[in-house]
């Protein structure tokens, strides 16, 4: 099994990445990434997120993005879950996409903070009514105790509110405000294409990378 895995391998071929074609703002040029993104991946929008536990240990997950405000990338969650606790106790991560299709990934590392409440109302309002019940009937991360527990919790709530449903006060979105952003294609034999937007107080900074 292990030469198996140690013999898997692709050669990139879908495109370049050159310094002239690259936007100065690396939100414009992630946008127009992004944009590519939606015509040939399922979930273009998905992101592995890592963030660093009060006790010093990384965890990493997959979430979606939902918004880019032109001051970082938002996706929303339970406060109370991992990533949560993770985040009240450290205030920064690291975000990671892959695009498969495009042989492109891009990797995200900045400071977190909550959006204000009245932004996550909007977009909890917009979630399809199962998804709202949802938010409440799931403590995230925490023990069930058997398997139909998680059906009952969302079959009570679904009671409690039977027409318009609250955003819980334990749920709503986190921006990822980068102080780096980094642009990476696939190239034939393994000299890939990478490019670093750094921000400081004057503006980006942008450098080619080795791969």
């Amino acid at each position: 099994m292990s030469n198996e895995i140690a013999d898997l391998r692709q050669d990139y071929r879908a495109g370049t990445l050159v310094r002239k074609d690259l936007h100065a703002d690396p939100f414009a040029q992630f946008r127009a990434w992004f944009e590519l993104a939606r015509e040939h991946a399922r979930e273009p929008n998905a992101m592995t997120l890592a963030t660093v536990a009060a006790d010093a240990r990384p965890e990493a997950r997959v979430v979606l993005l939902k918004e880019l405000d032109g001051q970082g990338f938002v996706f929303f969650t339970n406060y109370d879950s991992q990533k949560g606790q993770a985040l009240a106790a450290n205030p920064h991560a690291a975000l990671c996409f892959w695009w498969e299709a495009l042989e492109r990934q891009v990797r995200v590392q900045g400071r977190v903070e909550k959006i204000p409440g009245q932004a996550s109302d909007t977009y909890f309002h917009s979630r399809p009514r199962t998804s709202q019940l949802g938010a409440w009937a799931s403590h995230q991360s925490q023990s069930l105790t058997h398997d139909d527990q998680l059906a009952e919790q969302f079959e009570q709530v679904a009671a409690r509110y039977p027409e318009e449903v609250p955003r819980p006060e334990h749920w709503g979105g986190y921006r990822v405000v980068p102080t780096e952003i980094e642009f990476w294609q696939g190239r034939t034999s393994r000299l890939h294409d990478r490019f670093l937007y750094q921000r400081t107080p004057s503006g980006w900074t942008i450098d080619r990378l080795s791969p």
